[in-house]
């Protein structure tokens, strides 16, 4: 097995993306193999690593079909509704709270 080239922080060289850079050109790997590595030095912790694809054998992003919109939707909306009060909150409940605010914290509503 051939090891796959390294690359510093930001010399990598032309039709080379990594996934989000190909995202954001509509493009997707595709099944292809890594092509090359991303390597940014860190003080006093391991190099952050990004691995790069070849841009010219990346396939188009398949398109988002109606199921998929509304399976989406779906789970956004249960991210809002309050497992105490079954409220629709307004808002993407707080994993670290687990609840909405008014349920969290009842005694600072009343205050107010």
């Amino acid at each position: 097995m051939a090891s796959i080239p390294v690359y510093r922080w930001r010399l990598a060289p032309d039709g080379l993306a990594t996934r989000r850079q190909l995202r954001a050109l509509g493009l997707r790997p595709g099944g292809q193999e890594v092509a090359a590595q991303l390597k940014r030095p860190r003080r006093r912790r391991d190099p952050l690593v990004a691995y790069l694809y070849r841009i010219d054998t990346a396939k188009p992003v398949r398109p988002m079909t109606p199921a998929k919109w509304a399976a989406l939707a779906k789970a956004n909306a249960a991210r809002r509704i309050c497992p105490e009060c079954r409220r629709d909150a307004g808002y993407v409940i707080p994993p670290s709270l687990g609840m909405c605010t008014s349920c969290a914290f009842p005694d600072e509503q009343r205050a107010a």
